[in-house]
């Protein structure tokens, strides 16, 4: 470093214990919709509205890909605001308010249009979940971009992940427990009255998540917080497939977060978990919520591995770590699957009276489960220190552009997986979602094997390749973070931003 700058190296931004816990809320807050629209909106459209299956599993892929569209246009936006009420918060709130509005005309307003003219049906349906669409980017978006005002500090974002995963536990948990119980209850995931009463429910927790998320950003939401210069950014359009380009370190980041969304998003799909513990084992009911438990639980203990990890070594050595070690569990749960056949004690799963079957399952899963949850959100820190990079090699504070730029990616990948799973159906001739109650029919047991299993271990290979080259390590963010203080100062004293680029390094 130059020009005397040394003592600025210990200078970061940190965060108080409060809004480290409610500002991923705000992610929380999404991830109910997010839940709810990737497990269960085609269920809704298929067995609500009766529109067929390949449209309603089709158009959640389409969706996705006009969200994808949509975040480097929203980050951009984030980029240029400037209000008295910060540049986070107004799309926050905003975002939620649209969540609500679209959901009630997606859910409910829908459902009142006469099956006569059923093209209206299509179209209302279309259109309304693009409205959401909107909404759910707008609020999206400031997860990633928001973080890199919140903290800078190498120790402090590895507990974004920690309260990241609480959130979404509260959000996402909260579905996944509620939606088993209340479908025998209620008819079923093809019920309206399963839709009556989890989208009310979605939309309380969201609006309370998003407001204690406000909260956390209260006192960071404010220009001093942003870049070397505290300046908004005039970037163009034109400009983000250059910056793309440069920053090597996101489009590794790309690849390895973008091919784990794919994955979670089929492994953990609803039809999935359906043939896999209701039609293959015969027992949905006392089998998904208690699987579910056993992967909460197991990722207990990688969490306070990875935070350790990440703080000592970098969030890079703590993702690939335990991303390896979850591809050798999977190892053994596909081998497991391997081996089921119907209506064979022997290799069922079953938790009364324990089999070895089971005991090696739940281990393998367990493990395997834990150790991949418990790093599954790490791309959200490490799309700040992506940000950061930036800042430090261009000068440009543009998080809404660098977190949309990854989330455009992730989405468009992401976006297969409901298409993949109505393909995989489709082959083997099912023309109606499965539910618990499903019986197994020919071709389940391959296509479980798939996507359970093979596709996640597929994604995890390509993580792990992705990250070879990536060189954000733990020593390399405290030198980006103390060059960038430097700059700062520098330009606080008069300094432009070019010069104080050329000097400080």
């Amino acid at each position: 470093m130059k020009d005397g700058q040394e003592g600025n190296r210990e200078r970061v931004n940190r965060a108080k214990l409060y809004q480290l816990v409610l500002f991923p809320m705000n992610n929380g807050a999404t991830n109910v919709y997010y839940i709810l629209t990737m497990n269960f909106i085609a269920y809704y459209a298929n067995g609500v509205l009766g529109l067929f299956l390949m449209f309603a599993t089709t158009m959640v892929t389409v969706m996705r890909l006009f969200d994808a569209v949509t975040d480097p246009i929203i980050g951009a936006l984030i980029d240029r605001t400037s209000t008295r009420f910060g540049k986070f918060r107004p799309y926050m709130v905003l975002g939620n308010v649209i969540m609500i509005v679209s959901s009630t005309l997606l859910y409910f307003g829908t459902r009142i249009i006469s099956d006569d003219i059923s093209w209206l049906k299509y179209m209302c349906f279309v259109l309304f979940y693009a409205l959401y669409v909107i909404g759910y980017t707008f609020q999206t978006a400031c997860t990633r971009s928001g973080q890199t005002c919140l903290t800078n500090d190498p120790n402090q974002r590895p507990l974004f992940t920690v309260f990241n995963t609480l959130a979404s536990l509260i959000s996402m948990g909260l579905v996944q427990f509620l939606a088993p119980i209340l479908s025998g209850r209620l008819g079923g995931y093809n019920s309206a009255a399963f839709f009556d009463f989890m989208i009310p429910l979605a939309m309380i927790v969201s609006a309370v998540l998003t407001l204690l998320a406000v909260v956390g950003i209260w006192e960071k939401d404010r220009t001093e917080f942003f870049g070397v210069g505290g300046q908004q950014e005039k970037t163009k359009l034109a400009e983000y497939l250059a910056i793309l380009k440069a920053n090597r370190q996101l489009q590794r980041l790309m690849v390895a977060g973008a091919g784990c969304k794919l994955a979670f998003s089929i492994a953990t799909n609803m039809t999935v978990l359906c043939m896999l513990y209701g039609a293959m084992m015969g027992n949905y009911g006392m089998l998904y919520l208690p699987m579910m438990v056993v992967g909460y639980v197991f990722s207990v203990p990688f969490f306070l591995l990875t935070v350790r990890t990440s703080q000592k070594h970098g969030q890079k050595a703590s993702l690939v770590r335990y991303t390896k070690l979850a591809l050798v569990m999977y190892v053994g749960v596909l081998v497991l699957l391997s081996l089921w056949r119907q209506k064979s004690p022997a290799v069922q799963l079953g938790f009364w009276p324990l089999n070895v079957y089971t005991a090696l399952f739940v281990l393998f899963f367990g493990i395997g489960y834990g150790a991949y949850y418990a790093t599954a959100d790490m791309s959200i820190p490490m799309v700040a220190d992506c940000s950061d990079y930036e800042t430090y090699r261009s000068g440009k504070y543009i998080p809404g552009i660098m977190g949309t730029l990854f989330s455009l990616v992730d989405k468009l990948v992401s976006s297969l997986g409901s298409t993949i799973v109505g393909i995989a159906l489709a082959l083997i001739g099912i023309h109606t979602l499965p539910d618990g109650n499903t019986p197994y029919a020919a071709g389940m047991h391959v296509v479980v094997i798939l996507l359970f299993c093979v596709v996640p271990m597929l994604a995890w290979v390509a993580a792990l390749i992705a990250m070879r080259g990536y060189t954000l390590t733990g020593a390399r963010m405290k030198e980006i973070q103390a060059v960038n203080a430097a700059r700062k100062d520098a330009i606080a004293g008069g300094m432009s931003l070019s010069e104080a680029m050329e000097k400080i390094s």
